[in-house]
């Protein structure tokens, strides 16, 4: 793995160019894990079904096995969806293309071509609860900004740089 330019607690990021000419410029934001983590989660699990066998000492054996594979199935509930790394490919006057890496190896893909790129912007997103900052593509057209990053919010810190690609990408006055 590439070593990461800037990290967070929770995000790391690193830019890198798979081809000898600089063109495509390519950047990553990758979720640190702790590996603990996993231990923890497992600790839990084996400690419900110790809980659900004490319970049910006295029960059939069907009703024990029904328990461990919902336990199970709730773990495998849990761990399908999570993102790994998502990925911003920029090439410029072609296009942008978006990926989703999740721990299952499922990769979704997104490709805008360069001239349905309005602008690149950043946002800040205030809730009520939270506030983070976001990067989105005003995309000719369409009536909704498009994430660059549909699962993750890395920090702002790890955005510009990839903003700054983005409007090199598209052309010198796109943000200014």
């Amino acid at each position: 793995m590439a070593k990461f330019s800037i990290t967070d607690w929770r995000y790391g990021y690193f830019s890198d160019s798979k081809w000898q000419s600089e063109a495509v410029d390519i950047h990553h934001v990758v979720v640190l894990r702790n590996r603990s983590n996993g231990k923890g989660f497992l600790f839990y699990i084996l400690a419900a079904l110790a809980f659900c066998f004490f319970i049910l000492k006295g029960q059939s054996i069907f009703v024990v096995l029904w328990c461990w594979i919902l336990n199970v199935l709730f773990a495998k509930k849990l761990f399908k969806g999570t993102v790994q790394k998502e990925s911003v490919m920029v090439m410029p006057n072609f296009g942008v293309q978006l990926e989703t890496h999740y721990t299952s190896g499922k990769v979704i893909c997104r490709f805008v071509p360069v001239d349905k790129i309005l602008k690149p912007v950043l946002l800040e997103c205030v809730t009520p609860v939270t506030c983070y900052w976001s990067l989105s593509l005003i995309i000719q057209g369409e009536d909704k900004l498009l994430l660059v990053f549909k699962e993750l919010r890395p920090p702002v810190k790890m955005l510009v740089p990839i903003w700054k690609a983005l409007c090199a990408g598209k052309n010198k006055d796109a943000c200014s």
